[in-house]
């Protein structure tokens, strides 16, 4: 291909749908969780990234900051509209009213036992629960114990920490392509 046939697409070729449009259409069987996230724009960034893989919802947790709020607003540039959300004073107790709807709670951590991000398959059909942790401490010991495992994306450098928003970016892709969500949510 020469560079004559690359061209931007414009915003009319994206086919971009309206918020009321998103809400009727079918989701990503996924939830994420934002356990005390100190950064709006984290939380923005989260917003966006869920409306582009169309997932269930958002559950925000503790000091997690909620919409509407303008520096959220800056990073999730309306999908605050788009993207179901519920805020939850304790994390557990979102944690736990997911398990018992019968998802499958994986938080996002580096602990004992955690499966590397690429060995992990996620089945088809199945609900997940994905928790993402405080900028500085992570993931809360009590949510832990509620989850059905950790997941780690590993890493080779000397910080050993992703900001929860590239981290929801990488996983949330992970998760979509191994269940096969291309051809489920484009049908």
């Amino acid at each position: 291909m020469n560079s004559k046939e690359m061209q931007k697409l414009s915003m009319d070729q994206l086919g971009r749908i309206s918020p009321d449009q998103y809400r009727q259409q079918k989701k990503f069987p996924v939830v994420v969780v934002l356990d005390n996230i100190r950064s709006m724009m984290n939380v923005g960034s989260v917003f966006r990234t869920g409306d582009a893989f169309r997932i269930e919802k958002i559950l925000l947790c503790g000091i997690t900051a909620c919409p509407p709020n303008k520096e959220i607003h800056k990073t999730a540039l309306g999908a605050t509209e788009s993207v179901e959300w519920e805020y939850y004073e304790d994390t557990v107790e979102g944690v736990l009213k997911l398990k018992e709807a019968g998802y499958r709670i994986f938080a996002l951590e580096q602990a004992r036992e955690s499966k590397p991000l690429h060995t992990f398959q996620p089945e088809a059909g199945q609900r997940y629960a994905l928790v993402f942790g405080n900028e500085v401490k992570g993931v809360k010991e009590s949510v832990l114990q509620q989850c059905h495992g950790c997941i780690e994306i590993p890493q080779f450098g000397t910080k050993h920490s992703f900001n929860i928003s590239v981290t929801a970016g990488i996983v949330l892709w992970d998760f979509f392509v191994k269940t096969g969500q291309f051809g489920e949510l484009n049908s």
